[in-house]
């Protein structure tokens, strides 16, 4: 528990392409599974692959950086700050590509983040993950990093279980855990969830 909150993920390498095509092409060869292929708000394409069995994946990009994970972006970079590293404040995107400053104001995954150099020119960027989206998760396994991302999870489920509960009359479901425990298997998978 000492680290809750605290506990960062080597999750993802960007590697600089000149072809995100042809790189693409390539990594979908070698049978790594194809996480994301979109366009962001900004403009630019984001490409996510992750080698099987792996729990760090890549991104096909212009420049290279690394993504560490966390669960809460204002406690790692209040960490990272207190050992003497020069790290940005925390930001979030706005609209296109300049960042906004403070996190994002939904609190949404994937939105908050923090960056910071080491004395080589090595970038990294500190991202916030309370929720995994579908398809990147390993659906064999459910696993959550910290007891704050299990009692997101929890506080989910119940929110969920209580209109469960109101379509089937309010009456008490004797079977509330196997509910619970379903929905966050289903949740973390990206699956369709329980009602």
């Amino acid at each position: 528990m000492a680290n809750a909150g605290k506990d960062m993920k080597l999750e993802v390498v960007v590697l600089p392409v000149s072809d995100v095509d042809r790189s693409k092409e390539f990594y979908s060869r070698l049978g790594w599974r194809l996480d994301a292929d979109f366009i962001r708000s900004d403009g630019s394409r984001a490409v996510q692959f992750t080698p099987p069995g792996s729990p760090s994946s890549i991104h096909l990009g212009a420049s290279s950086s690394l993504f560490l994970v966390v669960s809460d972006i204002e406690t790692a970079r209040a960490d990272i700050a207190r050992r003497g590293v020069d790290v940005s404040d925390v930001f979030h995107r706005g609209d296109g590509p300049d960042r906004v400053s403070g996190p994002d104001p939904e609190r949404r995954s994937y939105a908050s983040f923090a960056s910071f150099g080491d004395p080589d020119g090595n970038s990294w960027l500190v991202q916030e993950v309370t929720s995994r989206l579908p398809g990147r998760v390993d659906t064999n396994n459910t696993i959550f990093n910290s007891s704050i991302e299990l009692a997101a999870a929890l506080r989910r489920a119940a929110a969920a279980h209580g209109e469960h509960e109101k379509r089937d009359g309010g009456r008490h479901d004797e079977n509330w855990a196997d509910w619970y425990a379903e929905y966050i298997v289903r949740e973390q998978a990206g699956k369709e969830l329980p009602r």
